[in-house]
């Protein structure tokens, strides 16, 4: 699969590893959208956009979904 320089890419979770992917995201040329329910969460710093939610909380993930190429 082959995504454009750009494309959003969704990250669930905020912790140090999706800080780390969204780092090495941004390096490449990508958007980033984490979910995570904590606001202060490491991958919120770098990231383009965090939407602050719970795991499991539908709204968020269809909301995560649709702004995310993968």
């Amino acid at each position: 699969m082959s995504l454009p320089s750009g494309s959003t890419i969704g990250i669930i979770g905020g912790g140090q590893l999706g800080r780390m992917l969204a780092m090495a995201a941004a390096r490449l040329g990508y958007r980033t959208v984490v979910l995570e329910p904590q606001p202060d969460c490491p991958a919120a710093q770098v990231a383009n956009r965090q939407i602050a939610a719970a795991y499991d909380d539908t709204a968020a993930l269809a909301e995560l979904a649709a702004v995310s190429a993968v």
